[in-house]
């Protein structure tokens, strides 16, 4: 797999995308939580830096569009409810290919990446904050779309995860 001196790794949401700078070389990561225009501003100010510094530079977006499906209906909830998460679920997609579109305009190299497999201790299998921190160093305060974005660009630079936590 090639290697990158900048990833951004993105989980698109409609409000808020989780978005996540990675420079592999030195680990340094910086999470934020952007809406769609500021993640295409975003999204120019860092081809606009790789143009500069001349270094590689990839996107990658969780494409959770990719799945076949994700039935997200607990037993108890009824057909409505449904309904609005599929709805919900469906906005996110187009949120993402609409990230993807504005890559590939902008020219700059993108991957529609699955969602990675969900083993940690937060809720639904997702990575908790002190996880994350564990192996990142990341400090403040962060929601799931920008953990979810971090362990993405982590995980696409092939650095190590090592989770130990204390009990």
């Amino acid at each position: 797999m090639r290697k990158y001196d900048n990833i951004i790794a993105i989980d698109p949401d409609v409000t808020r995308s989780g978005v996540a700078f990675l420079k592999p070389t030195t680990r340094q990561l910086e999470v934020s939580n952007l809406t769609f225009p500021q993640v295409i501003d975003y999204l120019q100010h860092a081809k606009d830096v790789r143009d500069k510094m001349q270094e590689t530079l990839i996107v990658v977006i969780e494409a959770s569009w990719l799945i076949q499906g994700n039935w997200h209906l607990q037993q108890w909830e009824r057909k409505q409810r449904a309904a609005s998460k599929g709805y919900d679920v469906g906005r996110n997609h187009e949120t993402g290919k609409k990230i993807v579109e504005m890559c590939q305009h902008l020219g700059i190299e993108v991957l529609e990446h699955a969602p990675l497999r969900k083993g940690w201790k937060g809720k639904d299998g997702k990575i908790t904050h002190e996880e994350l921190a564990s192996f990142t160093g990341l400090m403040g305060r962060t929601n799931q779309d920008v953990r979810d974005a971090a362990l993405l660009a982590w995980a696409f630079a092939g650095l190590p995860i090592r989770v130990k936590l204390g009990k």
